[in-house]
């Protein structure tokens, strides 16, 4: 397809279920960047399996992407990202993805790096209700979820996050030859 360069930031249940989405959709370069490994409460809805426990999430998603995809183009960073090392990261991509789990990394994303890229992030993924989901455009940020579901306040389910993710994956779909 593209030789667009795809960042992704954050490989748990909303990253890892784009990159998935991405590679069979025919994108053939990615950077991956996460700081986590794999634990068993990410199985239910993350693409990891349970051999994987206790690897890092950038080297368990790259060899299982690499099974759908082989001769895919990954790089896979272990960072935390944070406003120090946020542009150096990702400066050599053209559209980001946003997977965070707190709200002040999401934002710190937003801001450094949504002003001449364009983010697809998420907010409000909790919980099990569909219907609510919405995309909001903010410049040149689209933000995907329910905007209002914290996982400080209702549990994670897989066809959520899936759902999410999806949306998420057909944003970048639709952007990725738009630097």
């Amino acid at each position: 397809m593209t030789n667009t360069k795809i960042g992704i930031a954050g490989v748990g249940g909303i990253g890892s279920n784009v990159a998935v989405n991405l590679v069979r959709s025919g994108i053939g370069s990615l950077k991956i960047v996460d700081f986590d490994r794999v634990e068993d409460s990410n199985l239910n809805r993350q693409f990891y399996f349970a051999d994987q426990i206790g690897q890092p999430k950038i080297k368990a998603l790259a060899l299982n992407l690499r099974r759908i995809r082989p001769g895919l183009h990954i790089e896979a960073v272990t960072a935390r990202i944070d406003a120090a090392n946020c542009q150096s990261i990702f400066g050599d991509c053209d559209l980001i993805v946003e997977g965070f789990d707190r709200q002040e990394d999401k934002k710190m994303l937003l801001e450094l790096l949504g002003a001449d890229r364009i983010v697809v992030s998420a907010c409000g993924i909790a919980g099990s209700d569909l219907a609510s989901i919405r995309t909001r455009r903010l410049g040149s940020c689209f933000i995907v979820g329910d905007f209002a579901t914290d996982i400080a306040c209702a549990p994670l389910f897989a066809h959520k996050v899936g759902t999410i993710a999806n949306h998420m994956s057909a944003i970048v779909l639709r952007h990725r030859e738009v630097p």
